[in-house]
């Protein structure tokens, strides 16, 4: 597991709730892997994509929240930049990020675009989010 350098920064301003956050994405990435393992039918493979989507957002967001920042938006593109300028480059974990992109655009409802994961593809989203879980978790204690 790669160790960050989180970027010094002075006089930071934690933005109030990130504990919620945490709270939240942790609960939904624990939604998506264990509906994953169980390979219960009530829980589509788009499913599973969203709910693993919301987990990394919430957990990069409480992140970003506890540093006194926010992502400009909240594709996951934005949010691997967003997390980029207190970690420094990562780009394997960016790259899968852009991955995660390429199943759904939703910004522009007149050329919006989705794709189903397949199974295959499901395993490799949820691993993502808990690479997300593993890395930043460290950071996010109590202090």
């Amino acid at each position: 597991m790669q160790l960050l350098q989180i970027q010094p920064k002075e006089n930071i301003i934690q933005i109030d709730d990130w504990q919620d956050y945490l709270r939240d994405g942790q609960q939904f990435l624990s939604t998506a892997v264990g509906a994953h393992r169980k390979n219960k039918s009530t829980f589509s493979p788009e499913a599973i994509y969203n709910i693993t989507g919301m987990a990394i957002e919430k957990i990069i967001m409480a992140f970003l929240m506890k540093n006194g920042d926010l992502a400009e938006n909240h594709t996951m593109t934005d949010l691997a930049a967003a997390l980029v300028r207190h970690t420094g480059p990562v780009p394997e974990l960016t790259a899968k990020l852009h991955y995660l992109d390429t199943f759904q655009d939703i910004c522009d409802l007149e050329v919006s675009s989705y794709v189903t994961p397949t199974h295959e593809q499901i395993a490799e989203i949820v691993a993502i989010g808990q690479e997300v879980e593993r890395l930043l978790l460290p950071h996010l204690k109590n202090e």
